[in-house]
């Protein structure tokens, strides 16, 4: 074989050695692949890995938001807040049109849930500008929270959920602040409405929505509602 010839065996060797792995007579490479060293769950190296691979799958999710989740996610399991390893991110600088809450099972780095969640009445129209934590404000809080147990109330199935920061979103439960499912807050509302229906500050979701998503995170794992705001971002303790 001349050096030509070998050369073009050597690069399709390398191309095709990936999907060789497990397979038949190669399967041992299954075990070499598995054994390589992965970063330190919390180093940057380990985030970066995490916001490359996750973006992989929501392009539509900006990296810097998914970072800031990330770390509050870290924070929450140093206090043990995380059996099931699950993020939910709601990105309150996008319109309500468009696809903002994302639900991440960080074991297995899968997007489970990309859907459309309405904000508050008296947040804004089609974006989300102005946030509170006043008990009838009707306005979405932004912040860290813990999902809590489900229940059926006035929205049927729903979550309750549990501000964790101080001034920003800790009267979250006593405003009632939860997520349901709404016909207001689905595709073809978005699709035919400028904007979508608004709730009083809860997590709306659609109705076929609401279920599956609601137990995936129920029961001690984070929610991440991001918007922009600077004194938020100053002086957070999680982000």
């Amino acid at each position: 074989m001349n050096s030509g010839r070998r050369y073009f065996a050597y690069v399709f060797l390398l191309l095709a050695l990936p999907a060789l792995v497990g397979w038949g007579p190669f399967s041992f490479l299954s075990h070499v692949f598995s054994n390589t060293p992965k970063a330190p769950e919390g180093s940057e190296p380990w985030i970066s890995a995490e916001v490359a691979r996750i973006h992989a799958q929501a392009d539509n999710l900006d990296p810097q938001v998914l970072r800031l989740g990330l770390i509050a996610y870290l924070k929450a399991r140093k206090l043990g807040m995380d059996a099931k390893q699950m993020l939910t991110i709601v990105d309150y600088s996008k319109p309500s049109t468009k696809r903002r809450m994302w639900v991440i099972d960080l074991k297995r780095a899968r997007v489970l849930f990309n859907t459309w969640v309405t904000h508050g009445k008296n947040s804004g129209g089609l974006n989300a500008t102005s946030f509170s934590n006043r008990p009838g404000s009707l306005k979405s809080s932004i912040g860290v929270f813990d999902t809590a147990q489900p229940y059926f109330g006035h929205e049927g199935y729903s979550l309750r959920v549990k501000g964790l920061e101080a001034g920003i979103n800790d009267k979250a439960y006593q405003r009632d602040v939860v997520v349901h499912g709404a016909w207001y807050a689905t595709e073809r509302v978005a699709k035919t409405y400028p904007q979508l229906g608004r709730s009083w500050g809860c997590f709306a979701v659609g109705e076929n929505t609401a279920k599956p998503l609601i137990d995936t995170i129920k029961n001690d794992t984070l929610i991440v509602a991001y918007y922009p705001d600077q004194h938020w971002l100053d002086n957070s303790t999680w982000v």
